[in-house]
């Protein structure tokens, strides 16, 4: 693998997940294959690998790592929410479930799909090519004050307000159908003094636009209750984020599982019998300062686990 292929926290996931020869593991979040193959390969030929990924592309990434690991496969074409979705309808339980949010390298890579500031290409940015919804509706149709916001909200861009109106002043001459466009719209939007003070000064702006276009926080609140109802008790969730809206997403979903008593603390005994969901196992782990240094784009990476203690209370 390049080294913008390499699984991020692999290590810490393997030991956070545990996996063991015959176990279900549900990988939710395919991509190239490279926490899969790792857990592939504790589980042995006795285990079952479930991949969902709503790309095509990776599901050609799965093709080959079927074809070279013993366990049994199998391959779901579909968001993750709706992936996990579809195993509960069929009644499959997991002994394992992790999911790797965000974008994956080889999207980022793949210069053609818009995903990088780095490459002129068509402004599109979509995780699935079948869905509608592409960058260039976004920057091309939103409302000004929609645009702020996802600016804001998703990229936490300080010039959200000065980008989005100059998006909307350009696109009233002419469309911004190129990521080379918007980068020169953002460019220009943003004081000399700060366009390189914290990377690219696109940066923030293609993250907001990519995480609106694929609605990826949406699908985040939506999975994290499905990837737990598919669990076993003693299963084990882990959950890696490269955005703080992600991660407080992740945080506050399991910190909640772990929760027991919630009586007033001014009542002498517990009358509420609630106990704990979930025994968490791994708060905030962050990569090392040697997988940064190899991998920069690990900086970010946050990653949560939890075992499943008990079933969820009707």
């Amino acid at each position: 693998m390049t080294a913008s292929h390499v699984p991020v926290l692999a290590g810490e996931l393997i030991e956070a997940l545990d996996p063991q020869p015959g176990q279900i593991a549900v990988d939710c979040t395919f991509g190239a294959g490279g926490h899969a193959r790792l857990v592939a390969e504790r589980i042995g030929p006795t285990g079952t690998l479930i991949a969902i990924d709503r790309d095509p592309v990776a599901e050609t990434h799965f093709e080959q790592l079927a074809a070279e690991v013993s366990c049994t496969t199998r391959f779901v074409h579909a968001s993750f929410a709706d992936g996990l979705r579809q195993l509960l309808e069929e009644g499959i339980r997991a002994d394992l479930v992790y999911v790797d949010l965000g974008i994956s390298s080889m999207q980022v890579d793949t210069w053609e799909r818009g995903f990088s500031y780095s490459y002129d290409a068509p402004l599109d940015m979509r995780m699935d090519s079948d869905q509608e919804l592409d960058a260039a509706t976004v920057v091309n149709t939103w409302e000004e004050r929609r645009i702020k916001q996802i600016l804001r909200e998703y990229g936490d861009e300080r010039y959200a307000g000065q980008i989005a109106r100059a998006i909307v002043r350009v696109r009233e001459d002419h469309a911004i159908d190129t990521t080379s466009a918007l980068v020169d719209v953002i460019n220009h939007a943003i004081p000399a003094r700060a366009r390189f003070a914290g990377g690219h000064p696109a940066k923030r702006s293609f993250q907001a636009i990519r995480i609106a276009v694929n609605d990826e926080l949406g699908q985040v609140d939506e999975a994290l209750p499905l990837a737990w109802r598919i669990l076993r008790t003693n299963g084990r969730f882990a959950g890696i984020s490269f955005h703080s809206g992600e991660d407080r997403r992740v945080k506050r979903f399991l910190a909640a599982r772990a929760q027991g008593c919630t009586c007033p603390p001014e009542l002498p005994v517990c009358v509420c019998g609630r106990t704990p969901e979930a025994e968490l196992i791994g708060r905030g782990i962050a990569p090392s300062a040697g997988e940064v240094a190899s991998n920069p784009r690990s900086a970010s990476a946050r990653m949560r686990a939890a075992r499943k203690l008990r079933e969820e209370e009707a």
